[in-house]
């Protein structure tokens, strides 16, 4: 375990347990080829990764290079598209991953700037959901794992740029923020 971790929340084995789980309701859903998976940047990578080789289906990768934290614990309220273009997606079916939904601002952004495009259908797959009122009516339609309102960090998720690559999602230490 890292030294800036308090506890390990979830281990390896359980998260790649729960996303087989998650792979085959996300099939049920997807079962046909054509699927524009969009990967939210930097955060969802690792989760990304290991769910797309899960899924046999032919499909798109894109990533958004999304940001609302800025290098802080909490949100700041304020989505921004890093990225000049946006996915082509008009009259297809679109599965946005990301690392985590917090307060919905990230995810329901997206979504409408998606649907804005023309995607025919936009869902949303998680590995994190935090149990916590939202901002808007955002919910994902796929969830690896529900945890408490908490600080977490590997496994694809960050504190300022570090600790994505643990094997685990862990709380980080009080005093390590």
């Amino acid at each position: 375990m890292h030294r800036d971790v308090e506890r390990i929340l979830i281990n390896g084995e359980e998260i790649r347990e729960r996303l087989d789980c998650v792979a085959k309701n996300l099939m049920a859903e997807f079962a046909s080829d054509g699927l524009v998976v969009v990967i939210l940047l930097k955060g969802a990578l690792v989760f990304a990764a290991d769910m797309c080789r899960r899924l046999p289906v032919t499909m798109t990768v894109e990533c958004l290079n999304i940001s609302s934290y800025h290098g802080n614990i909490k949100t700041s309220g304020k989505v921004e598209f890093l990225d000049r273009k946006m996915p082509e997606v008009e009259g297809k079916k679109v599965l946005i991953m990301d690392d985590i939904l917090d307060t919905g601002l990230t995810m329901c952004a997206v979504s409408d700037a998606l649907l804005e495009l023309g995607a025919s259908e936009v869902r949303s797959c998680v590995l994190l959901n935090k149990r916590k009122e939202r901002a808007g009516m955002c919910e994902a339609d796929f969830k690896a794992f529900d945890i408490d309102d908490e600080f977490v960090i590997g496994y694809g998720l960050d504190y300022q740029g570090r600790y994505r690559n643990l094997p685990y999602v862990g709380v980080m230490k009080q005093e390590s923020i």
